[in-house]
């Protein structure tokens, strides 16, 4: 069986307030995910009775700057650090911020690349 998944585009500046809602309404945080397309895909998944919620955010590329949800659901400080050190991605007000060294890595953010033909678009 397949369980409903809901996906809902929000803008940075909805997060705090969206995650905060659904802390209260007692949703668990799953994942936060990311992704570079032309800007930067943030996913955050939330839980509620088998049930999945997406929060998405749209983060552009030249302005990599987010909130921390950390204020409400302190484990996302692993999922926060690690998208600043492997997008590049600044996260305001994280609770525990390894500075760019979660991860031991040769390469600064090396998943905010550019993809073939993005040169053209400039």
């Amino acid at each position: 069986m397949i369980e409903k998944q809901e996906t809902i585009s929000i803008t940075i500046g909805e997060l705090l307030e969206k995650v905060c809602r659904l802390a209260g309404e007692g949703y668990r945080l799953v994942q936060i995910g990311c992704t570079r397309l032309d800007s930067f895909q943030v996913d955050y998944t939330f839980d509620k009775d088998y049930r999945f919620l997406n929060l998405r955010v749209l983060v552009p590329a030249d302005k990599a700057v987010i909130p921390s949800i950390t204020g409400v659901y302190w484990c996302a400080f692993t999922y926060e650090n690690e998208i600043h050190d492997l997008f590049g991605i600044e996260v305001k007000n994280l609770n525990i911020d390894y500075a760019g060294n979660f991860y031991r890595i040769a390469v600064e953010a090396p998943f905010n690349v550019s993809r073939p033909g993005d040169e053209e678009k400039e």
